[in-house]
């Protein structure tokens, strides 16, 4: 007998799980303004339908990109969203210019995608995805009191 695809998870990690396929309430995805602050080579802020306001740097987005190449190769590494990878060992610490896209577009109604410096440009990134990973401090917040990281 085969035990190949059985998993064994405790409730509460199971619970967790089950919060973050949640669907979001249409009005959590729906922004209302988004500004990509392009030219300062700050971030993107997003302001929410329902009065919630999200901002990102362009140095986390890049580390966060949801192309199935960056989330195979997080996951390889055990890095989270936005987590940047780890920097080898050097003799002497070669300069890198901070993420900064070229250009950003929208993906229809539902999404930006973003062309990065250094020719990336496979990640869309959906409002769904965007709300989930918000860096607010209160959705930090939430986030470690649901996932039990201590402070």
């Amino acid at each position: 007998m085969s035990h190949e695809g059985i998993r064994v998870v405790p409730k509460d990690h199971e619970a967790n799980e089950n919060e973050a396929e949640r669907p979001l309430p249409r009005i959590a995805i729906t922004p209302e303004k988004v500004r990509v602050l392009l030219t300062e080579g700050k971030g993107m802020e997003i302001d929410w339908v329902d009065g919630h306001r999200s901002a990102w740097n362009f140095a986390w987005l890049r580390e966060a990109c949801p192309c199935a190449t960056c989330v195979d190769e997080r996951k390889a590494e055990g890095r989270k969203a936005g987590q940047p990878k780890p920097k080898p060992a050097a003799v002497l610490p070669m300069y890198t210019p901070p993420p900064k896209p070229v250009s950003a577009h929208a993906v229809g109604r539902y999404a930006i995608q973003f062309n990065w410096q250094d020719g990336h440009s496979g990640g869309i990134y959906s409002w769904d995805y965007l709300r989930r990973v918000c860096q607010c401090r209160e959705c930090t917040f939430a986030a470690e009191q649901t996932t039990g990281v201590p402070n």
